[in-house]
């Protein structure tokens, strides 16, 4: 008897197979299912969306272009680039209680470019990953459209189009 053959394809945000699941004997509404790529095709730069909720931790599918604002968080964080090329600028802050306190959670947006010692960059590409540490600021840059998906807990950035974005 033969194996099954499979292929593996990947996807980027200028060629992707919106995926799909098989419901057997349940109802659709009992699963969410989306597409990291469809999701950052139809959003705003550096827009935090939910696709993946686990207890307090969530995933966010977010399109990398220009620079983003200043963020950070009082937890820990970390992104992975899904498709593209992004740098991660990091500055360890002089004032931590910018990004909240510790029951605080979620990313927060900065105003400004926070003071703090620069802490150096990183330039990710698909498959990399990196921690974004509590108490320090970041900041995304992408000169091409790009794809990151970012753990981190659900906050007041986290934009949930359930709707959207879910199979009915």
């Amino acid at each position: 008897m033969s194996m099954p053959q499979f292929k593996t394809e990947f996807g980027s945000l200028k060629q992707f197979t919106k995926g799909h699941i098989e419901i057997i004997n349940d109802q659709p509404m009992h699963y969410a299912f989306s597409n990291v790529f469809d999701v950052a095709s139809k959003s705003a730069p550096y827009e935090k969306v939910a696709v993946a909720i686990n207890l307090e931790y969530v995933i966010e599918a977010i399109r990398a272009e220009g620079a983003s604002a200043w963020m950070g968080a009082a937890h820990d964080e970390f992104c992975i680039v899904m498709d593209g090329q992004v740098e991660v600028e990091f500055i360890k802050l002089e004032q931590p209680d910018l990004v909240g306190s510790p029951e605080q959670a979620g990313t927060v947006a900065l105003h400004d470019e926070p003071a703090g010692k620069r802490m150096g960059k990183i330039v990710l590409q698909r498959g990399h990953q990196a921690l974004l540490p509590k108490g320090a600021a970041y900041r995304f840059k992408a000169e091409a459209p790009s794809v990151m998906i970012q753990q981190t807990m659900a906050g007041a950035l986290t934009v949930q189009k359930w709707a959207e974005i879910c199979y009915r």
